[in-house]
């Protein structure tokens, strides 16, 4: 079911290190968003690991997401353990955007995966991981 929550802190290929911690979490949302023509499409999928500003999911049945497609993405709220998922998260739907594509599969021909930016504001998500600073009183 759900996969402990280790957070790991790595580099991108830049040396830089990523804005948030990824946590390796499996949990279940969807995803909504409009094709080429306009049809409203979903796909139910699986995190594999999220952090304040990102994710990576995994959907359960083929689907096909252009790169750069704005999505909207949400957890389930069958049983599922809250305290894992990111604060943004947590309230519902998430404007997010398709910015890497998985390998596809050699079965269907569609990616194993998305990695999704969440479309937050990162002083905002960033802020409940900080602790406020302490401010010194003049004379």
């Amino acid at each position: 079911m759900l996969a402990p929550a280790a957070a790991t802190t790595s580099t991108l290929l830049t040396g830089r290190p990523r804005v948030g911690n990824r946590r390796r979490v499996q949990l279940k949302g969807r995803l909504t968003w409009r094709d080429a023509g306009g049809v409203l499409r979903f796909a139910s999928v699986m995190t594999q690991d999220v952090s304040d500003l990102d994710a990576f999911v995994e959907c359960q049945a083929p689907a096909s997401i252009p790169l750069y497609r704005l999505v909207h993405f949400q957890l389930e709220r069958s049983g599922q353990d809250w305290s894992l998922a990111p604060a943004a998260l947590q309230h519902g739907k998430v404007l997010s955007a398709v910015y890497r594509v998985g390998t596809r599969r050699a079965s269907t021909g569609t990616p194993q995966g998305y990695a999704l930016r969440l479309l937050v504001d990162p002083n905002t998500a960033t802020a409940t991981r900080r602790r406020p600073m302490s401010m010194a009183a003049a004379n």
